[in-house]
């Protein structure tokens, strides 16, 4: 559901009484994230507020052309400060004072002139975090945010959370939520959220209309995707008045590919496998793929898009791609007659939106076996939903039929499909990219 107006005011209460902001966008960043958790950072910097951007992964070189850009870091820093104080009230005067560090401790040796010290009159203080909040954007679960909270997690213990995003999936994670499903995007959701406060309004310059007009371009494929709206169109016209710069997102997101990029796609394309009968289309990239190009897992951003629009007459589609930390991605896109929210979820412990979903595997002995048994079981779960329950018994005990468009090849012999024991898999609410 849309908004209320008790959310949006208990979220900017939260943001007034904090100093010192965190802003974190899922680790594999789009073009939605990074616009989201940068306009974050520029509108409530001009608050005066002190605020670090911190995502898992370097920036892609296609939005470097965002906005402060330049303030995103890649690791997240806990400074914290240790004090050691000795009471001298009681007439001790300090003559030297050293240290000495062994077996992993630090000695502080205090020599007193005059005097001598009682242990009672020493204390130990520390100044605890570094931020009093986190702002988790365009995020359904806090394990996307890769090691920036696997290796941080008391820090998501001891400070408040702020959770913002559009992802039906979401966990609701966090303290405070601002969660639209409705929303195209998550920088829509900021839109609304900056525009129903008076006293932000006024400071949304050029720039920050374009991060979140950035956001918004990206997530509905142009406004191609069934997620836009009529609200959407509106907020997008009412960014181009504010000063969004259309052109320059244009730009860098769609005309401007380096070579790598393009024998990647060139390699994605020539993939394509169909099953007629479950309506699935599907190509692969692979380790070896990026290896052999020089390229990165980053760079099949927009492959998906190409797929629907080569082979538009299906109601799944399907990219999977082996990414470098380990494992595989899925990202899927599906006509109305499938929920590939419902289809992730239930099959892979992964999520998104009804029309844009994904999810992640951890381990597996082959990647093309892996995905040949991965489209077997999103096959059953298509006819499910379909309605075809006749056909889903057959179905489940045969090798999904490959045909091949274009030219692809598929291995000889298709595991037995097993149902899955809940694997090392991790909500992907960021694979709609």
């Amino acid at each position: 559901m849309p908004l209320s107006s008790t959310d949006i005011q208990t979220a900017t209460t939260i943001i007034e009484h904090a100093q010192k902001i965190l802003i974190l966008p899922h680790a594999n960043p789009d073009p939605d994230a990074l616009g989201s958790a940068l306009a974050c950072y520029s509108l409530f910097r001009s608050l005066g507020k002190e605020c670090t951007v911190v995502c898992a992964d370097t920036l892609p070189e296609s939005l470097k052309f965002l906005p402060n850009a330049e303030m995103l870091s890649t690791t997240l820093k806990e400074e914290q400060e240790c004090i050691i104080t000795l009471d001298c009230s009681n007439g001790v005067e300090i003559e030297k004072l050293r240290y000495t560090v062994e077996d992993s401790k630090v000695n502080i040796i205090v020599m007193p002139k005059k005097g001598r010290i009682n242990p009672k009159n020493v204390s130990v203080f520390s100044d605890g975090s570094k931020y009093d909040l986190i702002l988790v954007i365009d995020t359904a679960d806090l394990t996307l945010l890769g090691s920036t909270y696997t290796e941080h997690t008391e820090l998501f213990s001891n400070v408040p959370i702020l959770n913002v995003d559009h992802h039906i999936s979401n966990s609701a994670f966090g303290q405070t939520h601002l969660i639209d499903p409705t929303s195209a995007s998550a920088t829509e959701v900021l839109y609304h959220w900056f525009m129903a406060t008076p006293q932000w309004k006024d400071k949304v310059t050029a720039d920050i209309a374009t991060l979140l007009l950035t956001g918004l371009i990206t997530d509905t494929r142009s406004f191609q995707n069934p997620n836009t709206t009529p609200r959407s169109l509106e907020v997008a016209a009412n960014l181009l008045d504010m000063g969004a710069r259309q052109q320059e997102i244009i730009q860098h997101v769609y005309k401007t590919k380096p070579l790598s990029t393009l024998k990647i796609w060139g390699r994605a394309l020539n993939r394509i496998q169909v099953d007629p009968e479950a309506r699935i289309v599907w190509s692969t990239v692979s380790r070896d793929d990026f290896a052999e190009m020089a390229a990165t897992s980053k760079e099949t951003q927009g492959i998906l898009d190409e797929l629907i629009t080569t082979v538009p007459d299906a109601d799944v589609h399907a990219l999977f791609t082996e990414v470098e930390d380990g494992g595989f991605k899925a990202s899927l896109r599906s006509s109305a007659a499938i929920d590939v929210n419902v289809m992730a979820g239930r099959l892979f412990g992964g999520g998104g939106h009804a029309r844009a979903s994904g999810f992640k595997v951890k381990q597996y002995p082959n990647f093309q076996l892996k995905v040949v048994e991965c489209i077997q079981q999103m096959k059953v779960e298509a006819l499910r939903q379909r309605g075809e329950g006749e056909r889903v018994e057959r179905v489940a005990v045969k090798a999904p039929v490959v045909t091949k468009p274009v030219s692809a090849s598929v291995p000889q012999e298709a595991p037995k499909p097993s149902t899955p024991s809940k694997p090392a898999i991790d909500v992907v609410g960021e694979l709609n990219k």
